[in-house]
């Protein structure tokens, strides 16, 4: 049986679809379980992986487990999943990692956080295999609500450079490592197919959407009085570093994505198509 974690997350559905396709034995777990709609036939269980006390019966019966998960008790869980019988972990990390594993490490809390549970599961007996994508193409979900309000787009570093990479790559890259022996154990990093600036990803949407989508350059203590709501200072500050060393640099690429699903990863454009209702409200 497979446990899917993090399962109101789009990767986990995404990939939740995939695995049920292959007929597969599956488990989903979820801090709000009620609020889970998985296929007819797949198990729910409450899984908070910040409560040790809801891991057994989560890992019950488990051979493999495609884990989102925090610092905060990962040691714990991977304890718990090892005596279950877990075999397999495929970890959904971050490429901000490999920046802190380089010869002169970033203080970076967001990429400590993955590095850290990534370390727990490398020092359990579990075979572990890494998914380190780059920056989610979602990320710009957070742009919606200005754009349907017709309001400008709130950047810091509008020259920036990140490398979008769809949520369905990512989901059918763990499908690749979750249901392929060839890659148990490996490292993995995912990026999109362009390295685009955040003003460029703003042109895009504006292309897709027929909507008159601008961006406002904005200093770093405005954008972080805006999202302050939203996004923890510790890590603000740490999106922040990251946004000003890419600014005016594009971030390198790798072709993983289609060496794991045997297709191009999707383009930025790709995604802002397939999310358009959330931009348009239609």
């Amino acid at each position: 049986m497979i446990l899917i974690t993090g399962g109101r997350g789009a990767i986990a559905t995404e990939l939740l679809a995939l695995l049920h396709a292959d007929g597969l034995r599956l488990r989903v777990g979820s801090a709000r379980p009620a609020d889970l709609s998985p296929p007819p036939g797949v198990e729910t269980v409450a899984l908070d992986l910040t409560d040790p006390t809801t891991f057994p019966a989560a890992l019950a019966g488990v051979t493999s487990v495609f884990l989102y998960a925090s610092a905060e008790r990962v040691t714990e869980f991977a304890e718990h999943a090892h005596r279950a019988g877990v075999a397999h972990v495929v970890v959904l990390s971050s490429s901000g990692v490999l920046g802190m594993l380089g010869p002169e490490p970033k203080d970076d809390a967001l990429a400590a956080s993955h590095l850290a549970v990534e370390r727990a599961l490398l020092d359990s007996p579990i075979e572990t295999t890494l998914l380190r994508p780059g920056s989610f193409a979602s990320n710009a979900s957070a742009w919606a609500w200005p754009v349907r309000a017709g309001r400008p787009v709130s950047l810091p570093f509008p020259g920036a450079h990140t490398d979008p990479v769809h949520e369905r790559d990512v989901a059918e890259a763990a499908h690749a490592v979750l249901t392929d022996p060839r890659h148990r154990g490996g490292r993995f990093t995912l990026t999109g197919p362009e390295s685009l600036t955040f003003a460029e990803q703003i042109d895009r949407l504006a292309a897709v959407t027929g909507l008159a989508v601008v961006h406002e350059h904005v200093t770093p203590e405005q954008w972080k009085k805006e999202t302050a709501g939203h996004i923890p200072d510790a890590y603000a500050d740490a999106l922040l570093a990251w946004w000003r060393s890419t600014d005016g640099r594009p971030v390198a690429l790798t072709g993983t994505v289609e060496e794991l699903t045997g297709h191009p990863a999707r383009s930025f454009t790709a995604w802002a198509a397939d999310h358009i209702a959330d931009f348009t409200g239609s």
